[in-house]
């Protein structure tokens, strides 16, 4: 730990000023799963009558029952992982591949084909192109559509590439004298050397599968298939007109807040478990990924 002592009195507010500063952003960002948390532990009139602030009201798990009593939910919820793993895993058979090859200085047409992938970022074809394409091709309300159509990302094979050109030439060299090609260099020395690179972007595929809510919406109609984004939006736009349910809210210690809240946090639930295990690597992938010597 750093001697505030040696520091003079402007460079000790200094230090005091950014604490505090941190601090409040830090409470910033936990105070809304902090309410969405206690929300969703109490009563249905307290949190109707926005009674809750900070801590739950008239603490119940009736909520959860309610959630978790629904197949809808549950099948939603097992939908995600399908896309979730499934588009990580294709995500990743694609990006690892394709930022080896641009990092190889001997590909032809380097240049090219890196400023090819990197346009794609700032332009594309647009919203309706691309709905137009899945349609013609037969990925409309299918796994596989949802699975395929957003494997590929352009940040992420850069963010790579950085990563494989930072590696020592030396290594591959060394390989290449031992007889290994192209696929042994990649998959027995640029692989195990990447561990940070890969889990950085492992962690933002994931995300970025388990929080997948527009275009699922917009290309699955099968109930059955779609995932717990879009199970929460059907819940939120529903729940509030439906007789039966409403019904049953004078008697119910549960409400549509206290519901969504419940869904909500148990979506968030397994990237919090994951998080822990790929953080470890996300500093360290991001530095050395997105900096050239």
């Amino acid at each position: 730990m750093t001697n505030m002592n040696l520091y003079s009195r402007g460079d000790k507010l200094f230090v005091v000023a950014n604490m505090v500063l941190i601090g409040i952003f830090a409470l910033s960002t936990l105070y809304p799963f902090i309410y969405i948390a206690a929300v969703s532990f109490s009563s249905g009139f307290a949190a109707t009558a926005g009674k809750v602030v900070l801590t739950p009201i008239d603490m119940t798990l009736a909520a959860y029952e309610r959630v978790l009593s629904e197949p809808a939910f549950w099948r939603s919820y097992l939908n995600t992982f399908i896309y979730t793993i499934g588009g990580t895993i294709t995500s990743l058979i694609i990006i690892i591949p394709g930022a080896y090859a641009l990092s190889r200085p001997q590909l032809i047409g380097r240049r090219f084909w890196n400023l090819v992938v990197a346009f794609t970022m700032w332009f594309n074809a647009g919203m309706i192109p691309f709905f137009l394409n899945m349609r013609d091709l037969g990925l409309m309300d299918s796994y596989f559509g949802l699975i395929i159509g957003f494997a590929c990302n352009a940040f992420n094979i850069i963010l790579l590439r950085n990563f494989f050109e930072s590696i020592p030439a030396s290594f591959e060299e060394a390989a290449r004298m031992d007889g290994a090609n192209e696929f042994q260099v990649l998959w027995k020395v640029f692989v195990p050397l990447s561990k940070p690179a890969i889990a950085t972007v492992t962690l933002f595929c994931i995300v970025a599968r388990w929080n997948g809510f527009f275009w699922a919406m917009v290309l699955l109609q099968d109930e059955s298939k779609i995932p717990l984004q879009v199970y929460l939006r059907q819940i939120i736009a529903t729940l509030s007109d439906d007789e039966e349910f409403a019904a049953t809210l004078l008697t119910a210690p549960y409400s549509v807040e206290t519901v969504t809240a419940a869904i909500i946090v148990c979506s968030i639930i397994p990237v919090l478990i994951i998080y822990p295990f790929v953080q470890k690597y996300f500093n360290k992938g991001i530095l050395l990924g997105g900096v050239k010597e």
